[in-house]
């Protein structure tokens, strides 16, 4: 089986790009639409990477990434924020409370596609 990469991001022309990038690079893809379903995914199958925007109805990305980062059982999960504040402190933000990358919207595909190859130790 291959990795799973869960995308978490209410804006439908983000979660179709990346889907079909993803699923095309030869990885299992899930989708969450907003913060609470995107936990009680993470919680459920505990997918390799977490594709997770910052701005989402229900849950915030940084609500989501901090609940994930206090459980033992869900600390080795590679989170990759998302958010189209690219502000040096949202940056921090994002790092402190335990995401592994943080890109910018709107990112290059080939970038994004780089850190996930990164994140999964896949070779780029």
């Amino acid at each position: 089986m291959g990795k799973q990469v869960l995308i978490a991001d209410d804006e439908p022309n983000i979660v179709q790009a990346l889907e079909f990038l993803l699923r095309r690079r030869g990885l299992e893809v899930r989708v969450a639409r907003d913060g609470g379903e995107a936990l009680r995914m993470i919680e459920a199958e505990k997918p390799d990477l977490v594709l997770l925007d910052v701005m989402m109805p229900v849950m915030s990305g940084h609500d989501v990434c901090q609940k994930v980062r206090e459980r033992a059982d869900l600390r080795h999960i590679r989170i990759l924020m998302l958010s189209a504040k690219g502000y040096a402190a949202e940056v921090n933000k994002g790092m402190a409370i335990g995401a592994d990358l943080y890109i910018t919207k709107p990112f290059s595909t080939k970038e994004l596609l780089a850190k996930v190859d990164q994140l999964l130790g896949a070779p780029g």
